[in-house]
Order: structure tokens, then sequence, then C-alpha cells
């Protein structure tokens, strides 16, 4: 049982730690996959508020429920800074696709 429970642990999305600190320090890599872990918390919560917010008449909640998804969308971009600065080559990948979307 205690093996399946790691596996568990193991298979956490959001959370690669399960709420624990790791023994050791991130390697860059490490640290560039736990980014990228943390921008898609950051889309995902996103997009629930603001379904959250297309889903009521109430215009007190949708306001605030906009509102923290733009706040989401600001920790967006400071994750993806956060790549852009890590990642050799984060920003050269972002611009090539930017254009292939220009191209269409």
């Amino acid at each position: 049982m205690h093996e399946l429970i790691e596996k568990l642990h193991e298979a956490a999305f959001v959370n690669p730690f399960s709420g624990m600190v790791p023994p050791r320090k991130m390697t860059d890599a490490e640290l560039i996959r736990a980014l990228r872990l943390d921008l898609a918390a950051e889309e995902e919560a996103t997009h629930l508020y603001q379904a959250h917010a297309d889903a009521t008449d109430n215009e007190k909640v949708k306001k605030v429920l906009l509102s923290i998804a733009d706040e989401e969308r600001v920790h967006v971009g400071e994750f993806q800074k956060l790549l852009n600065d890590l990642a050799a080559n984060e920003e050269e990948l972002l611009k090539k696709g930017e254009a292939e979307v220009e191209d269409i």
C-alpha cells in the first residue's frame, strides 16, 4: 500500500513535491520543468475563473473573478520571464511560434 501511495504522489501534476520540501535544491533543468508546471497551473486557474465568471449573472462575483483571472495572467508573465531567463532558447522558440502564426 505504501508503494501505491508513493506512486500517486509521484503522479501529481500540479504539485511535484506533494507538500514536502525536496531533500536537495533543484538543478536548473528541474527548475525549468517546475516553472513550466507553475505556468500551466496559472493558465488553468485563469481558465477556471473566467469560466466561473461566464457562468454567473451576479455582477459583483463576475467582476471579482475576472479581476483574479487578470492577476493570474500577470503570474503567467512572471513565470514566462523566468523561463526566458533560464532556458537557453526559450525566447527564440516563442518568437518562431509567433512568426508562424503571422505567416498564416
